[in-house]
């Protein structure tokens, strides 16, 4: 159904329309003072006005490809364009008014459901190793709804510095078109062919957007690229074992760390997790003493790891895999204390280990 080299063109003229869309669209974002002012949002780290809504042009740059320039099938397409319209439109309105935190949830809701019950995209069932099948029957679609406003969130969370969200987006749709594609067994190969052609999208528009950047991603584009991640990932896993289902979490290991720990840092401070602060992971990194170009190149770092230990699991036997789960998960707790993540003055695992090697010392 699809010929690669005719894939790999239409990647190609993504990212170039991509590349040459963006410009034109900062000028219109000047001209109709669609801008970022950073004064009023305690999270942000620019002091300057800055053209936003950036994510509108990806958005454009992908349907354009999918619709008029590979075959992908109507019934997996529409929904999906339907769906992430929604998100579109939430991230627009967001951006120019600032959306309660209420009625952001309400518009990825919103999606999430028109996926489900149009897409054929849902959490059915989950395979352990050894164990059997779990039918998740009922529980299908609060499950599947959890698991996109999960990631879709995830991404609007990291999206704190030039090129942050964008960069991690390509890494992470990469790892996951590179896995659906030689590894795991997905139903319709249009599923990894649309994921290049969202890396190509967001290829064209990260020059602009990477430091110093000219123009935002927005809400607008954080949201539809977060959402999209959790779709695709939900798409080739159907009928998920254990495994592959964690693989989008390891993928995604930075913004889902970031999400995780920002939400047991705001418990533990008695404050509601929907509060906005500067302790995420690249606040953190910037107090430490790195740049703001040097913090995203970090955090691309870190992203890639996690995507290599993603391409290991389809390496690994079951053993193996816990392994690996297991240093990952002990890898991730020693990271968060280190750059403070919960709080500075919180390191019960490092502390552990101090008191361990106090008495090995002894």
């Amino acid at each position: 159904m699809f010929d690669m080299y005719i894939v790999l063109l239409v990647s190609i003229f993504t990212m170039i329309f991509s590349l040459i869309l963006t410009p034109l669209f900062k000028r219109l974002a000047d001209k109709w003072d669609i801008v970022d002012d950073p004064e009023p949002k305690v999270r942000r780290i620019h002091e300057k006005r800055m053209p936003t809504m950036g994510g509108i042009i990806i958005y454009l740059s992908f349907y354009l490809a999918t619709f008029f320039l590979v075959p992908i099938p109507y019934n997996q397409l529409i929904p999906l364009f339907a769906a992430s319209s929604v998100i579109i439109i939430t991230g627009i309105i967001d951006d120019l008014f600032e959306l309660s935190p209420l009625l952001k949830l309400l518009g990825i809701i919103t999606a999430a459901s028109l996926i489900y019950f149009y897409g054929d995209v849902a959490l059915e069932t989950m395979t352990f190793p050894y164990l059997g099948t779990i039918e998740f029957g009922s529980f299908q679609l609060p499950f599947t709804i959890l698991w996109i406003v999960g990631f879709t969130n995830a991404i609007n969370l990291i999206d704190g510095l030039d090129g942050l969200a964008s960069g991690i987006s390509m890494i992470a749709l990469t790892t996951m078109g590179i896995i659906g594609f030689f590894f795991l067994t997905i139903e319709e190969i249009s599923i990894s062919v649309m994921i290049f052609i969202l890396v190509a999208a967001i290829a064209g528009f990260w020059p602009y957007n990477f430091y110093p950047a000219s123009i935002f991603l927005g809400d607008t584009g954080a949201l539809f690229l977060g959402f999209m991640i959790s779709v695709f990932s939900l798409q080739g896993l159907k009928n998920a074992t254990l495994i592959s289902l964690g693989l989008p979490i390891i993928i995604l290991g930075i913004p889902v760390t970031d999400t995780l720990f920002a939400m047991i840092r705001r418990k533990l401070n008695k404050q509601s997790i929907a509060t906005a602060d500067k302790s995420h992971i690249h606040h953190r990194f910037m107090s430490i003493g790195l740049s703001h170009k040097q913090t995203v190149l970090a955090i691309y770092s870190v992203s890639a790891i996690f995507s290599i230990i993603a391409l290991l699991y389809n390496f690994s036997t079951l053993i193996g895999s816990v392994l690996l789960t297991l240093f990952v998960i002990i890898g991730v707790i020693l990271f968060v204390e280190l750059i403070g993540l919960v709080g500075e003055d919180k390191h019960p695992i490092l502390n552990i280990i101090k008191a361990f090697l106090r008495k090995l010392n002894k």
